[in-house]
């Protein structure tokens, strides 16, 4: 079941991606901002409060759901999966982002290429040049392949292992924006309520960050891969991010990071990855990795569900 909802989800989200994006998007923020408004005092143990409150009535109630459709019949357990699968995944609305931003490098137009970065990251990349662009657009879409494709499935695998049904993504998923939104709270309005979603968050990722970054190494260049993440990752800001960015810098043999111009203010970032400059080359190459990861990881879950079938 779990690999059949993988593949039909994904294949459903190629061919139609969720029109209503914008609005599921508010719905959630409503959502959130209701635990937020009634458990924020400043403290910490607030925060946690809140966040298993906000995490833990979607994974009970989509866990009761799963398995009284399962109880019902399988088939329908099977579409519930698929919907929750496709409504968690981000997969085509990160790869078109990507895509554009490839596009209009080919194509010489560096200030459309910056316009779409901006958009993408949320942050002017106007002052960027050309190489730089591409190496940031590499750097997202990494990220983005990780928080939108592959930590929703791995989550999604462990919660129908669980008996949990398909609530795994959704923790996933909302776990991820609880740390965007609750984690980057500091002011004294605040105190330390979103302490508790950046430690739940950063543990819910530690499984997911290695698991992809190993798959980086495999279906990449697996010496500079695992060396870059050995001797570079730690680097990185959030070196657990750079686990990722290290690790795909290396399987591509491109170079990463490194200063960039943001508001007129040079930003400092250490190297990662090894070769040659970031190019429109190197993105074509970005995008066949993150395709033979998720092949890769497809064939191992088929792998795994034939040995189950003959061994049971």
């Amino acid at each position: 079941m779990s690999l059949f909802s993988l593949i039909v989800a994904l294949l459903l989200e190629q061919w139609q991606p969720l029109a209503t994006r914008r609005l599921r998007l508010d719905w959630v923020q409503g959502y959130v901002d209701f635990f937020q408004h009634r458990f924020n005092a400043g403290q910490h143990q607030h925060g946690r409060m809140a966040w298993l409150a906000a995490t833990g009535l979607p994974l009970l109630g989509i866990s009761l759901a799963f398995n009284l459709l399962d109880a019902l019949h399988p088939l329908l357990a099977l579409l519930f999966c698929i919907l929750i699968v496709y409504l968690t995944l981000g997969f085509h609305q990160s790869t078109q982002q990507f895509n554009e931003i490839h596009q209009a490098l080919r194509d010489g137009d560096d200030t459309r290429a910056a316009t779409l970065l901006s958009i993408w990251r949320g942050i002017p990349s106007y002052e960027l040049s050309a190489p730089e662009l591409a190496r940031v657009a590499i750097e997202e879409a990494l990220l983005a392949a990780h928080r939108h494709i592959f930590g929703v499935m791995l989550w999604f695998l462990i919660g129908m292992l669980l008996g949990l049904g398909p609530a795994g993504a959704v923790v996933y998923r909302l776990s991820q924006y609880l740390d965007k939104r609750w984690g980057s709270l500091h002011d004294s309005d605040h105190g330390d309520f979103g302490q508790f979603s950046r430690r739940a968050y950063a543990w819910l990722e530690w499984l997911p960050v290695r698991l992809v970054a190993g798959t980086f190494a495999i279906v990449g260049d697996f010496e500079e891969s695992v060396f870059c993440w050995r001797t570079q990752a730690k680097n990185w800001l959030q070196p657990e991010l750079g686990i990722l960015l290290a690790s795909g810098a290396g399987a591509l043999g491109v170079r990463l990071g490194q200063p960039i111009t943001v508001a007129g203010q040079i930003v400092e970032r250490p190297e990662l990855g090894a070769g040659d400059e970031a190019d429109p080359d190197f993105m074509q190459s970005t995008t066949g990795l993150v395709w033979r990861t998720l092949v890769f990881w497809l064939i191992v879950l088929l792998l795994i569900t034939l040995s189950t079938l003959v061994g049971g």
